[in-house]
């Protein structure tokens, strides 16, 4: 999903919470103001869905806007209002990217490292598909980083694209050269086949440059 979709959702959560607002009232002879339980309610599930699918159950903000709008007071409804807020910002000025990148780029090393401990070994099928699999989803986090979509509609359902038509988007985006295109779509053919049981279409020698021309590339081009 792209950031602008992001910001457009979460625009229209934090509309929700203030339409929340507009219910206000008191009981005679109270002084605690309440909204009305099925509007928060609504409220309070579709963020929490949200806040879920962006950042999983164990972030902080969905454990805040989970405690801080189990009610009907008025106040947790603000509650709510202003931890969405936090988030827009924190949306709209790429930090919730710059950190699944960080977390992305780790688990990334990890893989690269069993790829080479599985070269090693001579097991350069196994490491071939690692390296691959490294390499398309970083070019699905360049794409995300740059606004470039990840699905597209095919029979009415929105399905991932495939990593050649990410790679093209990023290149006529210019994220990098038609040089580093070429390079990325042959690579992809070496996964490919490597994950086809085509094994005899490539050498070990040539898995080897894959994964140092993906470790590179991954540095030049960063998340």
């Amino acid at each position: 999903m792209k950031t602008s979709d992001l910001v457009r959702r979460i625009d229209e959560l934090i509309a929700q919470g203030n339409e929340v607002l507009k219910t206000r009232f008191k009981y005679e002879g109270g002084g605690n103001e309440y909204v009305k339980d099925a509007e928060i309610k609504g409220f309070r599930s579709a963020s929490l869905s949200f806040i879920q699918s962006l950042y999983t159950e164990r972030h902080p903000h969905f454990s805040e806007f989970d405690k801080g709008t189990h009610g009907h007071y008025s106040g947790h409804a603000e509650i709510g209002i202003a931890i969405l807020q936090a988030i827009r910002s924190e949306i709209a000025g790429g930090w919730i990217f710059t950190f699944k990148g960080l977390v992305a780029a780790e688990l990334f090393a990890d893989f690269l490292d069993m790829a080479s401990h599985l070269l090693e070994n001579r097991y350069k099928d196994s490491a071939a598909v690692m390296i691959g699999a490294v390499l398309e989803e970083h070019i699905r986090q360049l794409c995300i980083k740059h606004d470039l979509a990840v699905d597209e509609e095919k029979d009415g359902k929105m399905i991932p694209k495939r990593a050649d038509r990410l790679n093209a988007d990023l290149a006529k985006a210019e994220v990098y050269s038609k040089l580093d295109q070429k390079q990325i779509t042959a690579w992809l053919d070496l996964r490919n086949n490597a994950a086809h049981g085509k094994y005899g279409e490539y050498a070990a020698q040539q898995v080897k440059q894959f994964h140092s021309g993906v470790i590179e590339f991954m540095a030049r081009v960063a998340v």
